[in-house]
């Protein structure tokens, strides 16, 4: 192994890589020597993102798909089996994070959270899964890393529903470990504090947005390119070790 590229030879899938942490990771891991296929609805950010990571020396591939949709998901997973042999790593990171007062009764924005942050991770994880276990057979690793959140973990006013998809991402994340560790497919969880992404620009919620501007006085937030950092050094650990659940946090932030 390479240890410049150390992911040479891999076929990484990223969700959720028109922006933020799945756009940083897709290049890193490119970076890194995966293949990388990156998947979201917004087309021409993909072909956008495509195209730096060529002209940086990496190889990528596009794939506009909705994540929500169970059919567009199998249909993203037998393209990468037919064009390029099977994913072995796969990062589960399209989400989104709509924080309010549950008096508010926001019920389209609990849908949409619960749609996108756990019915759109089985979908690819359906699709996915047969993958990264038959490569996982074949090379002797595959990875699977899922992007939760430290509001998996802790409490924050306002925030319920989004924490409880997140906690929903960690616990399933464990429990699939447990099943799949055996066939040598690691599974991981990210739990990030506050990044700076498109995630804060979605918020309708006042509280929650004075909250989180109020935020960026008392602490520096995290990067996407941090997470990414995180992402890279889990695919490039040793076959024989296994992240099982990683907290990165703004050095300012308590909880």
């Amino acid at each position: 192994m390479n240890a410049a590229t150390p992911l040479a030879g891999r076929v990484a899938v990223v969700t959720g890589a028109s922006s933020g942490i799945g756009e940083a990771s897709a290049e890193l891991l490119a970076a890194l020597g995966a293949r990388v296929v990156v998947v979201a609805r917004r087309v021409e950010r993909l072909d956008d993102l495509v195209v730096r990571i060529g002209e940086a020396g990496g190889q990528a591939s596009a794939l506009a798909a909705d994540v929500t949709d169970a059919a567009a998901a199998r249909a993203a997973a037998e393209r990468v089996a037919a064009e390029l042999g099977g994913a072995d790593l796969l990062l589960n990171n399209a989400g989104v994070m709509l924080p309010a007062p549950i008096e508010e009764l926001t019920a389209d924005q609990w849908q949409r959270q619960i749609d996108l942050n756990i019915t759109g991770l089985m979908n690819v994880i359906g699709a996915f899964v047969p993958q990264l276990v038959e490569a996982a057979g074949t090379r002797g690793v595959a990875d699977l890393i899922n992007t939760s959140s430290i509001a998996a973990q802790n409490i924050f006013p306002n925030f319920a529903v989004y924490s409880a998809t997140k906690a929903y991402v960690t616990h399933l994340s464990r429990h699939l470990r447990a099943e799949l560790g055996a066939k040598n497919v690691r599974v991981s969880a990210i739990e990030p504090g506050i990044v700076g992404t498109e995630l804060q620009s979605h918020v309708t919620d006042e509280g929650a947005r004075a909250w989180l501007e109020g935020s960026k006085e008392t602490m520096e937030w995290l990067t996407p390119q941090d997470v990414a950092q995180t992402v890279g050094f889990i695919a490039s650990l040793p076959p024989r070790a296994n992240l099982q659940q990683v907290t990165i946090m703004p050095t300012g932030q308590p909880s």
